[in-house]
């Protein structure tokens, strides 16, 4: 099975499936020297582990990183590191009803096709657990470029929508990030109920990147904004990306646009031109739904615990960027 990696200059490769003994990513292309924190490792992988709250799935994973290789005293080696997490909470038993089924939407039917044989438990490699791969890349992507700033939130879920948007990075994102204590209870409320009946949701997360250094990018196929869709579009879910104004471009005329930076997102010609990155991502509402969901352990909605990923999907893309920009010269403050 190919097209488990991503980058060039910074290239992760993750590994693992949904019920197996663990799942974990080999990350190439790291400068040396770099001082790491294991707790502030965890800390990223908790904002992402299930069963932290009652509107994510039942299955409960202390999501545990082990670094195998690449880290000497707690400093990077610039050799490849290796880091895995152990699966310690499987209960493959709740997903025998998928044996034999295929969720629409899925990989199930996909799956099956193309290589002859899939493992059914929890959604095997396509599963949501592989972007704990993600988030452990995506830490050490960002320790080379310590004034990179990048903030996602949730601004809508199913029919609930932000009215009032961040204006920087320090604004509170609640306990299933949403910058609005309002809408958060609304939307804790729909979950729960969705959940009890066997219901999911979609919804549209807005990110926010800043310090971004100018001139990442190439004005053809290796665009910023190129690669930052690919990022996105690999997560599962994910259906949609929309840069700056995005599909809003079609209703403005060139007058409108020419001289308003705001709407390019923080690019032009797929480049950095040192402006705050925007973009917006749509996800579906997950797959299983029905008994399905009641009887195995699934999310209601993939967007509460998608917003580490997000990030750490976007550090990569920066620092794998400005590593083919700069020649692994550090981004130091």
């Amino acid at each position: 099975m190919p097209g488990n990696s991503f980058g060039q200059m910074l290239k992760i490769t993750t590994f693992g499936e949904s019920h197996g003994q663990a799942l974990g990513v080999v990350i190439d292309g790291m400068p040396g020297n770099l001082l790491i924190s294991l707790d502030a490792l965890q800390a990223e992988l908790k904002r992402r582990a299930p069963g932290q709250h009652k509107v994510h799935t039942s299955r409960k994973e202390e999501d545990t990183a082990e670094i195998l290789s690449g880290v000497f005293e707690n400093k990077t080696l610039g050799t490849p590191i290796t880091v895995i997490v152990r699966n310690t909470n499987q209960k493959s038993a709740d997903y025998d009803q998928l044996k034999n089924d295929y969720r629409p939407g899925h990989a199930d039917r996909t799956t099956t096709q193309k290589y002859g044989i899939r493992d059914h438990r929890g959604g095997g490699r396509a599963s949501g657990r592989e972007t704990l791969a993600r988030v452990i890349a995506g830490y050490f992507a960002g320790l080379f470029m310590p004034k990179l700033s990048v903030y996602a939130y949730i601004a809508q879920v199913g029919p609930f929508k932000l009215k009032t948007h961040p204006v920087d990075h320090s604004v509170d994102r609640g306990e299933i990030n949403i910058p609005d204590s309002v809408m958060t209870k609304d939307v804790i409320a729909f979950l729960e109920d969705c959940k009890t009946k066997g219901e999911s949701a979609g919804g549209i997360v807005n990110v926010s990147i800043l310090n971004c250094p100018i001139g990442l990018g190439e004005p053809v196929f290796d665009k910023l904004k190129a690669d930052l869709a690919k990022a996105m579009l690999s997560l599962p879910a994910c259906t949609g990306f929309g840069l700056g104004a995005g599909f809003g471009f079609a209703d403005l005329l060139g007058s409108e646009i020419s001289s308003q930076s705001h709407f390019f997102g923080g690019m032009e010609g797929g480049i950095s031109n040192g402006e705050p990155i925007h973009f917006h991502l749509a996800f579906k509402a997950p797959s299983t739904i029905g008994d399905k969901a009641k009887e195995g352990r699934h999310d209601p909605c993939v967007l509460p615990r998608v917003i580490p990923v997000v990030e750490a999907m976007a550090k990569i893309v920066i620092a794998d960027h400005f590593l083919r920009q700069n020649s692994y010269v550090p981004f130091l403050p």
